[in-house]
């Protein structure tokens, strides 16, 4: 392992830039408003004591005689009092009248020298002290500034120290919240390939960079370097982030972790900052891994319908990424690993070589690869003996490691809630229809309605046992779950990968046989039938358009390619995934759609027909039973299971009718 790079001597550390630009003009004109704001706010809720009222000094020798003075107090000429009854005051004719209480006056140097007997035949108090004195002037300053002063060197120092212990600006917002993670050999938070099962080729391809982290200059003295980045590619849930802490566990290197949102604040600049703060830490810990998830968020190209005019923040974040990723050599030991189910919307220059030099796809397990899953999620779950993870595996096809690891967590649950000592195979089955469907509904269902619920099921069943290559019927059930009334699951007997056009017919009679079911006995339609013509036409429509499986269009494609993950990669018509074809051909289309459906109902229409009292069997039992396995089913309707593909043929290719 390579030391860790160390600071260059000498280099004096900047001054944070929030506080070389504190005392901006703007800054000082918002601190004297601050400091306006304040005095006025004292002025008005805490005001100074009103000054006595000023009087002439013949209204105080009449109030004296009068004996209405209550008490006097006189520092120099200066006499102040209060009366024992309010005086009024001499105002403006036409004014009304207003009193005083307290009163001052200034004595003449002529008057009497007598006041002071006067004022104690009065019995009038004379004291040796002011009864009113404003205050200070210092006081009066420190009541109006003190407290704002107060404040804003609470917030100068809190910003001078977030800036230094964060060297990331005003109160550390621009410091990297990336989680460092601890995979020394021993610790809590390892994770190796030993953690890791089901994407053994991912693995693979990530064996070399464990290998460079270890031994870096196994690769260096030839004049190679390591990749910079490592983009992981998959569909969420597929095991990303479990496998980019499995290569710093074999590694033995840190490992910092952190979504790409968390980059992005309210405030324009805390992402760049929070970048080259990550990128910081990672250097002076090298050899280490910096962990990014879901990439996509700000990795988005720049300029396209994804990106919003005017979010400077966003592309500000992209571009110091870009910059850190290219500032620094492989020679580092820092390794950039970011994870992401978007890879079409990412900017081109993030995956060009010198950055995400390496794309590794982590596809959802297979069949071997889901048993795998399991029994790395199992050793402390105590199993019974009855429970075949090879049979729960070849059941759950197109689940990935997240999915998986709830089914375990559900049937544990299941059985711990049934009072049971150990997990058994009929948990495992209840919590997948517990994850696929939805719990199980408690409706009040007629007679009537169940009974067409039951026949509806059944002519899936049926068609599922009859039409070659379909993928046999492992149960059915007419308990309702989420939005389904009923339920025919089919397990496929081999991993697809790719599907010919024998099969794709075969699938769209089964699909169509609840449908065919329910006209069959009733004579009318329904719409419960409304998932399975969606499903139909949406396979039926992909046959034509993207798979070239009309031989009236030819083998042409007339649509878009999804998105590997989510859907059409151009909803909105950018970039020119919109509509490729004339008016003319989408109405071929349309008709070839059509027919193929047409075709599909019309065999299953008469394979149903043909097998009437094994559908009328069926239907009776699930009245009876609700649900059934595989060999009930094959018990009561005494059919085989359907025959390996020997090859479908509807009727010939004719145009259809127009409805």
């Amino acid at each position: 392992m390579t030391p860790s790079p160390r600071a260059p001597v000498g280099r004096s550390t900047p001054e944070p830039a929030g506080v070389r630009r504190m005392w901006k003009p703007s800054a000082l004109l918002i601190f004297a408003l601050v400091l306006f704001g304040n005095y006025a706010f004292f002025s008005i809720f805490v005001p100074d004591r009103p000054r006595p009222t000023e009087i002439p000094y013949t209204v105080f020798k009449q109030q004296i005689e009068a004996a209405n003075v209550a008490e006097v107090t006189s520092r120099a000429d200066v006499i102040q009092g209060t009366f024992k009854q309010a005086v009024p005051l001499q105002s403006s004719p036409g004014e009304p009248g207003l009193t005083m209480k307290e009163f001052s006056t200034v004595r003449p140097a002529f008057a009497d020298p007598g006041l002071e007997a006067l004022l104690a035949a009065q019995n009038a108090v004379i004291n040796a002290h002011p009864l009113d004195e404003p205050r200070s002037w210092w006081l009066n300053l420190l009541l109006s500034f003190g407290p704002t002063l107060l404040l804003i060197g609470g917030f100068i120092w809190l910003s001078n120290r977030a800036a230094r212990q964060a060297r990331g600006g005003l109160f550390g917002f621009g410091r990297s919240r990336a989680k460092r993670y601890n995979t020394a050999a021993g610790g809590d938070e390892r994770v190796t390939f030993a953690d890791v099962a089901g994407i053994d080729e991912a693995e693979n391809e990530l064996v070399e960079i464990v290998d460079f982290l270890k031994d870096p200059s196994k690769y260096t003295r030839l004049g190679g370097v390591a990749p910079k980045g490592v983009l992981l590619v998959g569909p969420p849930g597929t095991g990303k982030t479990l496998l980019a802490r499995a290569v710093a566990g074999e590694a033995e290197v840190p490992f910092f972790s952190m979504g790409a949102s968390e980059f992005v604040e309210m405030i324009v600049g805390v992402g760049a900052s929070r970048v080259r703060d990550l990128f910081k830490e990672a250097r002076e810990a090298a050899p280490a891994i910096i962990f990014i998830d879901e990439l996509d968020a700000i990795g988005r190209a720049r300029g396209g319908p994804g990106m919003f005019a005017g979010h400077s923040e966003q592309e500000q974040t992209l571009n110091q990424i870009l910059t850190e990723m290219d500032g620094f050599s492989s020679r580092e030991g820092v390794i950039v690993v970011a994870a992401t189910n978007r890879p079409d919307v990412l900017d081109k220059a993030l995956l060009r070589p010198g950055r995400f030099d390496r794309q590794v796809m982590v596809q959802p397990p297979d069949r071997v690869g889901r048993e795998a899953i399991l029994r790395v999620h199992t050793p402390n779950v105590p199993l019974a003996a009855d429970v075949d993870l090879q049979a729960i595996a070849a059941t759950t096809p197109g689940l990935v490691g997240a999915d998986l690891r709830n089914l375990v967590n559900e049937a544990a649950l299941l059985a711990a809630r049934r009072d049971e000592e150990a997990v058994h195979q009929r948990d495992f089955v209840d919590a997948l229809e517990k994850l696929t469907l939805g719990p199980a509904r408690h409706l009040l269902m007629s007679p009537e309605e169940r009974q067409r619920v039951a026949y509806h099921e059944g002519g899936h069943t049926i068609l599922g046992l009859l039409v070659p290559g379909s993928d046999p019927v492992n149960r059915v059930t007419i308990m309702p779950r989420g939005q389904a009334l009923g339920v025919t699951y089919q397990r496929p007997q081999d991993e697809r990968h790719n599907y010919d056009k024998a099969y794709l017919q075969a699938r769209l009679v089964g699909v169509m046989g609840g449908r065919a079911a329910e006209e069959l006995v009733y004579g009318d339609r329904t719409s419960g039938a409304e998932s399975d013509l969606e499903q139909a036409t949406s396979l039926a429509r992909h046959m034509v358009t993207r798979w070239g499986m009309s031989e009236k269009l030819g083998p042409v494609s007339l649509a878009p390619r999804d998105s590997v993950f989510l859907g059409s990669t151009d909803p909105f018509g950018f970039g020119g995934g919109g509509k490729q074809h004339s008016e003319e051909t989408a109405q071929v289309i349309d008709d070839e759609v059509r027919r193929i459906l047409q075709e599909s109902y019309a065999e299953a229409t008469r394979l149903l027909t043909k097998h009437r009292h094994q559908l009328d069997a069926l239907a009776s039992a699930l009245l009876e039973k609700e649900t059934l396995d595989e060999q009930q089913i094959l018990d009561i309707t005494e059919l085989p299971s359907a025959p390996k593909l020997a090859g479908l043929r509807l009727a010939p290719e004719t145009p259809a009718a127009v409805a």
